[in-house]
């Protein structure tokens, strides 16, 4: 027998009962279309992350105080107030692959202008810091080193800021808002960076020079971290090493004690949040996975059923010249065109499910993201499916004794 005989006997054998043949492929539709959905969420999420990384550059490393332990408890990095700003110049000074720094004195503060107000995330930094993260300005300007060195109380808006503490066509250069009383200029406004992988949106926030934020914010002489821009991706590591060897230096630390601070860099973060997205697209495919599992069980029930059903015709088949092997490829030709039809259906409702999933609360934030490999990958799956599972049922049926067969009422 040909495979398209075959093919063709398995298609009238299904037709004979639409609604059984609809239900029995259902478990794989929703398996098929899950896997796609959640992997599709996955991607759009290490994409996400991957384009918000690059925006950052680079070539960016980050430097923050070092944990402490309070009575066995270690606290997290931060938990010590280890850095200050000479820190910052010897950096800047004696570190040669380094091309420019911004201290950060990151605080939260209501923001009133007028009638409105907003609390939002203030961060004391220096006049580099737009080139540092690449961040484009949309309108005025950024601070200069005389501001910043005068301690003058001047700030640039993030785009949300502006949103909200002023009404649409409002210019907001010149205007003086409050900052937990403490009147501010603005003089420039930054342009939106947008959302990234449901981490928060960056444009609300406010930057101050860190010198006035120091001053009349936290009253705070040391920093919490240091922002560092190396000459290029390459010198990332040499940056990291002469980094390091200089806050040893200048900190007093002993030869193979603790360091008092913590120096990463963006590859570093971005592989770490690459892992964690990993492991949930894997995870959310994995239980999307199950449903297919439980496709496969009702596929071979139903086979086992059709099987009985159709005892005498497999003897009068055998009897007129059939071989085991016709029958065994008979029943698992029907399985796997059952597995495949649920598979092609299932692919049109992941590809759905992924476009639908912006519109829900929970993942609105994400971007899906469909890929190749998850379709391909999910349909070979429900094709496999219908093998394993369909190859029991065939061979019970290849093997039955066609005289017995016959006599079968």
């Amino acid at each position: 027998m040909n495979i398209f005989r075959i093919l063709r006997v398995s298609l009238r054998a299904l037709t004979r009962n639409k609604m059984r043949t609809f239900l029995t492929a259902l478990g794989i539709i929703i398996g098929v279309g899950s896997v796609i959905a959640m992997v599709s969420i996955g991607t759009g999420a290490k994409i996400a992350i991957q384009n918000r990384f690059n925006a950052m550059g680079t070539n960016l490393l980050f430097v923050r105080p070092g944990s402490m332990n309070l009575g066995g408890v270690r606290t997290g990095f931060g938990g010590r107030s280890t850095l200050k700003i000479g820190d910052v110049e010897a950096i800047e000074k004696d570190c040669p692959s380094v091309k420019g720094t911004s201290p950060n004195i990151n605080t939260q503060g209501q923001v009133i202008y007028l009638n409105k107000n907003w609390r939002t995330q203030i961060q004391g930094v220096s006049e580099k810091y737009p080139e540092i993260r690449k961040w484009e300005i949309d309108q005025g300007t950024f601070f200069d080193e005389e501001q910043l060195q005068n301690g003058e109380k001047v700030c640039v808006l993030g785009a949300d800021v502006k949103q909200y503490l002023f009404e649409d066509g409002e210019d907001p250069l010149g205007k003086v808002i409050r900052i937990r009383r403490v009147p501010f200029t603005i003089v420039g406004i930054l342009k939106s960076k947008g959302q990234a992988a449901g981490m928060g949106r960056r444009d609300d926030m406010i930057c101050v020079p860190y010198t006035t934020a120091s001053r009349r914010l936290v009253r705070q002489t040391f920093i919490q971290s240091i922002d560092v821009a190396a000459i290029s991706a390459k010198a990332i590591p040499l940056a990291q090493q002469e980094i390091e060897t200089l806050l040893r230096i200048r900190h007093n630390i002993d030869p193979g004690a603790a360091d008092d601070f913590n120096v990463r860099n963006m590859a570093d973060i971005a592989e770490n949040a690459e892992s964690a997205i990993g492991v949930l697209t894997l995870l959310l495919g994995s239980i999307a996975a199950i449903s297919l599992l439980v496709g496969g069980i009702g596929i071979m029930n139903i086979m086992l059923v059709s099987v009985t059903e159709r005892i005498r015709e497999i003897g009068i088949r055998m009897s007129i010249g059939a071989r085991e092997r016709d029958i065994l490829l008979q029943f698992l030709a029907e399985a796997v065109v059952l597995s495949l039809i649920g598979g092609f259906l299932g692919i049109g409702l992941g590809l759905g499910l992924s476009k639908l999933l912006k519109y829900i609360p929970i993942f609105s934030r994400i971007q899906t993201v469909v890929s190749l490999g998850s379709v391909i990958l999910s349909f070979l799956f429900a094709g496999s499916v219908g093998v394993f599972f369909g190859f029991y049922p065939a061979r019970k049926a290849s093997k039955l004794d066609p005289i017995e067969a016959l006599r079968y009422e």
